[in-house]
């Protein structure tokens, strides 16, 4: 029996640190919009305006997560789902020491909605999604006798968050094609690395299977990493 791989959340909640939050059940549906801005240009005797792309617009990813805490039992002192949803919750509440509420990156497998891009596209191939929250609602349908909710649904909107620096390296179109060893510093992690030499956080599991990583948390200052390359 194949055992399902389980989504998450990397959350940046402080300059040099990253939290994982597991995510009780996979979600059952993900929805992405990506929107372009267009200008008409207008010119007299033509049947359509000409069409001017101008920029591309933020994309958003809507997840809806089922949470529930029935299996620790629905009687008194029953656990309360709000162990759950609060973690989607404060996602969009801020951080002192940030001024800011976290960037949040969703990853489930390898097998992520733009990882297929074709070569044309240069180096915009992705196996994770990055971004703020814009919105998160939840929805509380069972309780105990006491009236602590144990069942929810939580439906939480992110928008898409890039750095200048690694948009304009992704749209140079090309691709770091040599090896690099790192090693690694005091309170770095995977995903600093890929940025720094692949131009985006979501090539971190390339480093993770190279150097046989299976906590991304439990990273030690000295250790010496292998970048591959990407070919």
């Amino acid at each position: 029996m194949t055992i399902p791989a389980k989504g998450m959340l990397m959350v940046d909640t402080a300059p040099d640190r990253l939290d994982i939050y597991d995510i009780q059940y996979n979600p059952t549906e993900l929805q992405f919009e990506k929107q372009t801005q267009l200008a008409e240009i207008a010119l007299p005797g033509l049947d359509a305006p000409l069409q001017q792309f101008v920029r591309g617009n933020a994309e958003k990813l809507s997840l809806e997560i089922f949470c529930d805490t029935t299996d620790a039992g629905m009687g008194l002192g029953a656990t309360s789902v709000t162990r759950e949803t609060d973690k989607y919750y404060q996602l969009v509440k801020i951080i002192p020491e940030l001024h800011a509420p976290p960037v949040v990156t969703f990853i489930w497998h390898d097998q992520f909605f733009g990882n297929a891009l074709d070569s044309a596209w240069g180096n915009q191939r992705r196996n994770s999604f990055t971004g703020v929250a814009e919105s998160v609602r939840s929805r509380f349908t069972l309780f105990s006798p006491e009236g602590v909710p144990l069942r929810a649904t939580v439906n939480l909107v992110l928008r898409e968050w890039r750095p200048l620096e690694e948009q304009l390296r992704q749209l140079n179109l090309s691709s770091p094609d040599r090896s690099h060893r790192h090693v690694l510093q005091q309170g770095e992690t995977l995903t600093a690395l890929a940025t720094r030499y692949y131009g985006g956080p979501a090539e971190w599991r390339r480093i993770a299977d190279a150097n046989r990583i299976e906590d991304p948390r439990r990273l030690v200052a000295g250790m010496s990493l292998t970048v591959p390359s990407i070919r």
